[in-house]
Order: C-alpha cells, then structure tokens, then sequence
C-alpha cells in the first residue's frame, strides 16, 4: 500500500513561541504589519479553486479565515510513502473536533466546538492543488471585528515580518513556543507513520515518547536505512492524530529467522522500563542452539498501559506472521499481564523471578532483620523441591518476621504460581529462568544501554550490539563444528553427546555427568506397575563450603524409557540431571533416551532443524513467507561455506550458477 493517511495538527499555539523556517511569502498579509493589502473581497472557497502549491492553498484559506474571523489548522494530511510527498490535506477551523482528556491537576478549559467548516484540498497533474470538498458552516459564532490573534493569522504576521528586509545585517528570528513537547526534528515527524507495507495503527491515548533534539531524525533514518539495505527488515510505528510518536517496533532480518527456529521461549524484557531509563526500550529476547541470548525484534513503548503493550505486541507477532510462542516469560506487570492475556491467549505466562528478588533490598532492605528475611525467602525460593516444602519456608518466614501485613510479600505469593520455580516444573523453560540462588541472567543490551542512554546513541549502538552477537554465535558454530570436546569422565553419557550438543550446552550437561559422582546410595524405593521410583542422595554445598545431603526422587518407567527427576533439571534447562543419569546408569542404559536430547541443542540444528511453522496458518503465497523461508535455508549454506576455503569456493561457484539461472528465467519471460 503506497498511500497513507497520518492526522497531524498544527503545532503553535496562542501566545506560544516557535521558531518559523521556509519561505512564506505566499501569506496573506495582516493590517498589524504595515504590509499593504489588497482590499477587494476575495472569492470564497469553493471547489475546484486551483493553487500552484500546497502554501498558497493553505495561505488562500489562511486569509479568508482571518477576514471571516476564524483560525485554521491542517487537520489531516496524506502522503504517498515511497515518496514522502503530500497529496492530499482538509484544512479545518480552528475549533473543529475536541481536544484529548489530559490527566493535568489543571487542565486547559475546552476551546472546541467540533466545527464542521473545512476544505480538502487535492494535488492533481503533479503539480497543483485543487480544491475538492468544501464546508463553509460553522457551529459557533465567527467574527472579523473581533482583533483575536488565532495561531494560523499569527503565523501570518511572522511570516510576513520575515519577508521584509532587515534594517541593519542583523538576523531577526522569531519564535513560536510549542503547543506541545518537541517530539520530531522539523521535517521528519510527517513520515513516521510507515511501516514495511505503507500501514499504520493508532491507539486512543495521548502519551508519546518524549525524544530529544536529533533523536527523531536518528530513529527514523535508521530504519529507513534498514529498509533501503534489507528487504526482509521489519518496522512499524504508531502515531496520535497530532502525528505524535507514541510507539516503534522494528526487527531486522536475522531475527525474523531466528524466530523460526528459537520461538519456543521467549523473555520480553522490560527493564527499561522497569527502572525508569531514558529509552523505554522493550527486547523480545529468544536462546540459541549455544544457549545464547538471542534478539528477535524490539521497540520502543510511549506509556507502560495495557493498549501500549497491546500494539507493540500484535505488531511484534504480525512481523513473525502470526506464529505464537509456547511460553512467555515477562517482569511482574499488571498491565503486561493483562496484554499479554489478550494477544497471546494460549501462551504460558510466567514471571521472571530474577527482576522479582532484584527488587528484595529496595521492598524489604529497611526491615528489622533484613538479612535473616533474605536468606529466608531465597531458601524457599530456590531451595524448595515440593510445593509443601515452600509452604512451609514461606509460612516459617513469614510468622518469624511478623511480615503479616507486608502488602509486597502477600502479592507475591497470592501470584506464586507465575514465578516461584517449584511450581513451573512442567514448562520448558530452556535456562531462561534461574534455578540457582546466585544464578543470573544478563539482558541482552547490557553494557550497551544505561539509565541516561539517548534514543540517538541508542540507536547507534544497536548495530555494534547485534554484530557482536552475531559474531559470538559464528564463532561458536565454528568451535563447536570444528574442534573435538575434551572428555573428563569414562562415562558414555558423555561420549555420546559430545557428538550432538553444541559446545557451551555440551560443557553444561558435562557438568552434569561430573555431578553424578556426588551423587550416591540410589535406591528404589517404590515399585507400581513399569514406573519404578528411586532415591538418589547428593552432598550439596550450602552456606559457603558447608555440605548437607539431600534426596531427590526420580521416577523411571522402564517400558517407555521415560525418566523424570523432581528437581526438574530437563525442563528448566533442556538436559538432564545428574539423578536421573544416575538412575540410568543404575539400570544398565548406557545412552541418553533420544526423547531427552532435543534437537535445538545440536551444533547442526541450523542446517537441519528447519522448524514446523504451521503452513496452513500462513499465507503460503506471500512473498514475505517466500523471503523468510528462502532466507532461513540460505543460511546454513553461508555458515558452512564459510568454514574452509574449499567450502567457500564450492559455495560461491553454486550461487553464482543460481543466479545465472535467474537471469536466464528473466530473459525466456521478456
């Protein structure tokens, strides 16, 4: 779509200052300026009244208004989006439509009567404006004699001033204060409203990012430089009817791939936002096949409501095409919660209960006793295998401390089910949550974004990020193809997938296997049909190097292969535990059941593990889905070319015979 409508109003106000630019020396003159004027009556709009430019259509209607006694705005403007250029515009009166609510102590009285008097104007031929639509009536009393200086007729007298010449070689420069914050550079906000496809959504609420001198322009030339240099880029922003910035998403072509193959989990990370930056940056971030963090797309958001999260959501999955994720992991929101209720409905939503203990100094750190209450809530937090066991560490803590009536503390546990760990065991989490009390996990802008970072250094940086990332996962393709694991066990858990994982996954489940010889005096204990439960005791360290033994019970169903261990270790990380391993080995299996070695883990999960994305949810005959499935197969050959020289040759050779065969296609169809 190449045209789009983007509701914009003039930006003066009465008795406001603002700094006017350009040539207006179309506008109609004003007895207060000395100017002389012609004092025939002018003809009044009607339609078909053709103009040379758009300035002389606006002055024309400008100067009728003034003589009629009436200010006017531009209340609508087209723009044809590939060329930024302004086809068609309504001119309304002053008092057309109604101001928004504002949530101000004390707000301006309202002004606007909803005036109806208009015209449209239209550019024909290219090159003049025609008037199309005309509505001459007004709801409200309109009076020439009355000497008030609308915004338009004040524009008039600046203007006008600016066109004579000055007395001495002095620059007079006249100013106009904003009748709202400076969102947009001059010249740019009339083109943030496009998206990959020319659309644009609106919201019915009036908060806005507040973007700095230059912010604006950096923004939008960077996604326009994304776009111009790669097809498959993603943008969409979102704009008021005052063509106000309010929300951006964008998401580049490696992320839309990503998504393909790592969609399973997915963190959307609000910490920006959470703490108040200067950028109200919004990531949704995946895990690779090296347990990576991995971007796949991001935005800004004007206000933390629930429509804000709404629209940078659905934007968010319209540029996946619809694919949902399985769980959705979010910082503890009201209004995150309820969006991410409304859009993705089949989702499972959890807290990330990092950014819930991050907050135990500031909620608790004032309390008698703030140490002891700490150590209290991480052991039911971290150390709890049953859902008994945190009941009790909870209730314990709670009556010892006399916490009672902690408003933060009785929240968090009548919302446990979201985040305490214990009670997630069935979700597949992938290592994005923390099973450990000094576990953490990084964002993935860390070290790139701090509280004061601009919209501008922002952007930026966002290159510089993502190519280190980019690089950080080359690499560890490369090592985890091309070198061979170094082996610390006899044990042919390991051998077996030293063959399969990934390096960095590799190292993880390594430690694991280490970890069995912890373990000790496995037993069963239980025998009900083919499902055999054991014991398996381990010495862990707590409390610095002291050691206590504990017991986890797994469960083995021997006919089906199937294992499960209560610490949970598989869904929380996507391996398996040193227990359950040791229940293996404690009946004879000698390789890991394939069931528990998921293919996302493999080091050649790129070049095979071509995801299932549903086809007949999608538009098989969309390019986009043409693009993004081409893409995701052209990958894993850039990534294996690139591996030796021979590699590389093979690989530069095909491609330029497929391109060869391109163009003969071409030729055969002219």
């Amino acid at each position: 779509m190449e045209e789009v409508c983007l509701n914009s109003e003039p930006v003066f106000d009465d008795g406001d200052d603002y700094e006017v630019e350009g040539d207006s020396s179309g506008v109609g003159c004003d007895d207060e300026t000395g100017e002389n004027c012609s004092k025939k009556k002018r003809p009044e709009p009607t339609v078909g009244l053709e103009f040379d430019s758009f300035d002389e259509a606006y002055d024309f209607y400008n100067v009728y208004a003034k003589e009629q006694g009436f200010g006017i705005r531009v209340s609508n403007s087209w723009f044809r989006s590939k060329r930024k250029e302004r086809y068609r515009a309504k001119l309304s009166c002053s008092s057309a439509g109604f101001k928004k609510k504002s949530e101000a102590n004390n707000p301006r009285p309202e002004t606007r009567t909803g005036c109806p008097a208009m015209v449209v104007i239209r550019l024909v031929d290219s090159k003049r404006w025609r008037i199309v639509d005309v509505e001459l009536e007004h709801n409200h009393s309109v009076n020439p004699q009355i000497k008030r200086f609308y915004k338009s007729h004040k524009r008039m007298v600046l203007a006008a001033k600016k066109a004579q010449p000055p007395p001495e070689p002095v620059t007079e420069v006249h100013t106009i204060r904003l009748h709202r914050r400076a969102l947009m550079n001059t010249g740019c906000n009339v083109y943030l409203n496009v998206d990959e496809r020319g659309h644009v959504d609106h919201v019915d609420h009036f908060k806005h990012l507040e973007l700095k001198e230059g912010d604006a322009l950096a923004v939008y030339n960077y996604l326009c430089r994304m776009k111009l240099t790669n097809p498959n880029f993603f943008y969409l922003m979102d704009l008021d009817d005052e063509g106000r910035l309010r929300n951006v998403f964008w998401a580049d072509a490696r992320s839309r791939v990503a998504y393909g193959f790592f969609c399973d989990t997915v963190t959307i990370d609000t910490t920006c936002l959470a703490n108040r930056y200067e950028i109200p940056l919004i990531s949704f971030v995946g895990v690779n096949h090296h347990g990576q963090s991995v971007l796949l797309g991001c935005g800004f958001l004007g206000q933390e409501s629930k429509e804000y999260f709404v629209w940078i959501f659905r934007a968010w999955l319209k540029c996946m095409q619809g694919h949902f994720p399985e769980v959705i992991i979010t910082d503890q929101n009201k209004p995150l919660q309820s969006a991410v209720s409304e859009v993705f409905p089949n989702a499972r939503h959890c807290y990330n209960v990092c950014c819930i203990t991050q907050r135990v100094p500031e909620r608790l750190g004032g309390l008698q006793g703030y140490e002891a209450i700490k150590r209290q809530l991480n052991k039911a937090v971290y150390n709890s295998l049953k859902i008994a066991e945190f009941e009790t560490s909870w209730a314990d803590m709670i009556k010892c401390h006399g916490l009672g009536d902690n408003k933060w503390l009785q929240t968090l546990y009548e919302e446990r089910q979201a985040w305490v760990p214990v009670y997630l065991k069935d979700i597949f989490f992938v290592g994005m949550i923390p099973v450990h009390e000094h576990e953490s996990l990084n964002a993935f802008f860390d070290g790139y974004v701090h509280k004061h970072t601009s919209f501008k250094e922002f952007v930026d940086k966002y290159d510089l990020a993502l190519h280190r990332k980019h690089m950080k996962e080359a690499m560890a393709d490369l090592e985890s193809t091309n070198s061979s694991y170094e082996l610390k066990t006899r044990c042919n858990f390991e051998m077996q997938l030293s063959k399969v994982y990934t390096k960095e996954i590799f190292r993880k489940f390594q430690s694991e296997v280490e970890g069995m010889y912890s373990c000790f005096n496995t037993k069963q204990v239980r025998l009900n049909g083919q499902i055999a439960t054991y014991i398996v005791k381990e010495r862990v360290e707590v409390a610095g190097s002291e050691k206590v033994v504990r017991h986890f019970e797994v469960l083995y169903d021997t006919s089906q292969a199937d294992i499960r261990c209560i610490c949970s270790l598989f869904n929380y990380k996507g391996y398996l535990c040193r227990h359950a391993l040791n229940v293996l080995n404690y009946n004879g299996v000698e390789e890991v059941p394939s069931r528990y070695i998921l293919p996302r883990w493999g080091k050649d999960y790129k070049r095979r593990g071509l995801l299932d994305l549903n086809p007949g949810n999608i538009d098989v005959d969309n390019p986009i889905y043409w693009h993004n499935l081409l893409y995701r197969y052209a990958i894993p050959v850039v990534e294996v070319g690139a591996q030796s020289s021979d590699h590389y040759k093979i690989a530069l050779q095909e491609l330029e015979e497929l391109l060869n065969k391109f163009k003969l296609a071409e030729d055969n169809l002219v």
